[in-house]
């Protein structure tokens, strides 16, 4: 029995706990609104900055709601720190809207970029360190670093150093997804590659050093172009895995 009676409306800990990840997105929302008026401080940043930066962070608090498991409990530390990723990558992907802002300022959106990649290696860390790895998490990881790809690949076609053309390469995970509501044997998982995960840092390193002023459009259209290929040969290799074993059963998985 009871020890008193409970009271209507009372969290249990399940549900209290589920509190702190709304708190946790509505503290990234703050810290967002507070990078974007240090910017206006320190650099005139255009007005509209509040609006499109504010924007994508909340189309990505949006998606992690969505995809949040139904049990709603706190985000833990290591999708914190996957969260305060997209806190900075929400800021470069707002400035992308001023294309004469963001070439007076590279250097600054550049260090800002390489302040997110450097994070992205801390979540993975804690995660293992604090077993506290999910499939939600791994999944917040991974579509966080497809969208951060996208986004750089835009800026340089707002500084125009690169065609758009490579927006092929943020957009080639996105086709995959696609095609795989027609072939649903693209959904299998994939197993462990060092290769898929060595070309996907190449890409973000590559299109961060491009960011740079004193890497020139020539250069940039070359090393971008490297990583296209090497981006072909990943998903070539995966493709080629997946067509093998597409008459198995999708539960027959590696994992």
């Amino acid at each position: 029995m009871a020890d008193g009676p409970v009271r209507v409306g009372a969290l249990t800990p399940k549900r209290r706990r589920g509190w702190w990840g709304w708190v946790d997105l509505g503290a990234g929302l703050a810290l967002v609104a507070l990078l974007v008026e240090w910017v206006h401080w320190a650099f005139s940043a255009p007005g509209g900055l509040r609006l499109t930066a504010g924007g994508v962070y909340v189309a990505i608090a949006t998606a992690v709601l969505w995809a949040w498991p139904a049990a709603r409990q706190g985000i833990g530390w290591a999708n914190r720190i996957t969260l305060l990723r997209a806190v900075f990558i929400a800021l470069v992907a707002g400035l992308i809207a001023y294309p004469a802002f963001i070439q007076r300022h590279a250097e600054g959106i550049a260090a800002l970029a390489l302040l997110a990649l450097l994070l992205d290696g801390i979540d993975g860390w804690v995660a293992r360190h604090t077993h506290s790895a999910t499939r939600f998490g791994a999944r917040f990881d991974m579509e966080l670093d497809a969208f951060f790809i996208v986004v750089l690949c835009a800026a340089l076609v707002a500084l125009d150093k690169v065609g758009s053309w490579v927006l092929v390469i943020g957009l080639a995970r996105y086709a995959f997804v696609g095609a795989g509501l027609y072939w649903p044997w693209l959904h299998r998982e994939l197993p462990v590659s060092y290769l898929r995960k060595t070309v996907c840092v190449w890409q973000v390193a590559t299109l961060l050093a491009c960011l740079l002023p004193l890497v020139t459009s020539a250069w940039a259209v070359a090393l971008t172009s490297l990583a296209a290929a090497l981006l072909a040969l990943s998903f070539g290799r995966d493709l080629v895995w997946l067509w093998r074993r597409r008459g198995a059963p999708l539960s027959d998985s590696v994992f």
